[in-house]
């Protein structure tokens, strides 16, 4: 079993913080700020963690916020050089970012400086987000200026901090009924060199698709003229969730609008009889029945048993397939049935389906007990 996190943001971090904020504010009383932080600090999770240090540094720093901000910023330590392979180093900053969401509110202006020198150092779309919901216009406009700027880190929060649907974070609602002000930035930032910054575009838009399918597609379309290979793959990755869902036009866009001339055969369930915290085994050969060479989108989907007897679909991505005339190729999945955060095992008749470009045909069932 894998470690939890919070084990990465162990007892040490308090006592690290302290000693950078006392190399500029020698009059912070570092002992009593870490005895402090840390009672009670074991038996919290992650982000709790986060938060019981920025509330302890509410009561050390100066009570003048804009001063106590300062301070922070200046304690700071190099910024990123690079925009992956950080590890957990960079949650250092945590609390500095639950300190500005928390008691920044009323100082826009020094809480937007923090925030631009937190998020080259860690991430600080979480912390923008209350800014969104309470200075909107203003925030808007600082993330305007910032989708030029010439940090990575800095242009990557302006287009995951404005995701509607960022997960673990709470939702942006305005944004979910009107996303027009987050696409306007997303268009500054569709063709940045940085693939780190393409991604969060990608998933932003991906996440206002869920809510506005028509002004997904209308959008990847238009970015889909002229586009280059980079712009493709962008777009690509933001119809994820709608091809999941067999969306005609978001396949269409995708180059599988057409239904396929293909057969399936030799389909392998097993077991029939599975036990949860076992897994299943999905196979089946997909055959090009055309003279022609056919490229299809090919995925099953699982129709899960849920406690109220009911089931719930969901999608397991297999491959694109290039075929050639009369050509055979043969597909299978192992799926876990083990307990999962995001889902439950409920005993019952699970059926399966395949979709081959968005078009779906039963592929079988199999049973599910608690052994």
């Amino acid at each position: 079993m894998a470690e939890p996190l919070k084990n990465q943001f162990g007892v040490e971090i308090p006592g690290n913080i302290a000693r950078m904020i006392s190399r500029v504010f020698p009059a912070f009383a570092q002992d009593a700020f870490v005895k402090d932080a840390l009672d009670g600090y074991e038996a919290l999770d992650l982000m709790p963690r986060g938060w019981k240090i920025a509330r302890t540094l509410r009561g050390y720093l100066p009570f003048n916020y804009p001063e106590a901000v300062e301070i922070l910023i200046e304690s700071l330590g190099p910024k990123l050089d690079k925009t992956e392979g950080h590890g957990m180093a960079p949650f250092l900053y945590l609390p500095h970012d639950c300190f500005v969401a928390e008691f920044g509110l009323d100082h826009f202006e020094v809480s937007m400086r923090a925030l631009y020198e937190i998020t080259q150092r860690f991430s600080a779309e979480f912390s923008i987000r209350p800014f969104l919901v309470h200075h909107t216009e203003a925030t808007l406009a600082y993330l305007k200026g910032w989708a030029k700027d010439p940090s990575p880190h800095v242009r990557r929060l302006v287009s995951e901090g404005t995701r509607p649907r960022l997960p673990w974070a709470p939702r942006l609602r305005e944004f979910q009924k009107d996303p027009r002000p987050v696409l306007a930035l997303l268009e500054l930032l569709k063709d940045d060199p940085e693939l780190y910054v393409r991604r969060s575009v990608a998933n932003n838009l991906n996440d206002i698709g869920k809510d506005h399918p028509a002004l997904l597609v209308e959008t990847a379309r238009r970015w889909m003229n002229d586009a280059t290979d980079e712009r493709r793959r962008l777009v690509n990755h933001a119809l994820r969730s709608a091809v999941k869902r067999a969306e005609p036009r978001a396949l269409e866009i995708m180059g599988f609008g057409e239904k396929a001339n293909v057969s399936v055969g030799d389909v392998r369930i097993t077991p029939q009889r599975a036990i949860v915290g076992g897994t299943v085994k999905i196979a089946f050969q997909v055959t090009n029945t055309d003279s022609c060479r056919q490229r299809v989108l090919v995925d099953f989907r699982i129709h899960f048993m849920k406690s109220s007897g009911k089931t719930s679909p969901k999608v397991f991505k297999l491959r694109t397939i290039d075929l050639a005339p009369r050509e055979t190729v043969k597909l299978e999945k192992f799926v876990s049935l083990a307990k999962m955060t995001t889902r439950k095992h409920y005993a019952g008749t699970h059926k399966v389906d395949i979709l081959i470009n968005g078009h779906t045909k039963p592929l079988g069932t199999f049973e599910l007990s608690h052994g």
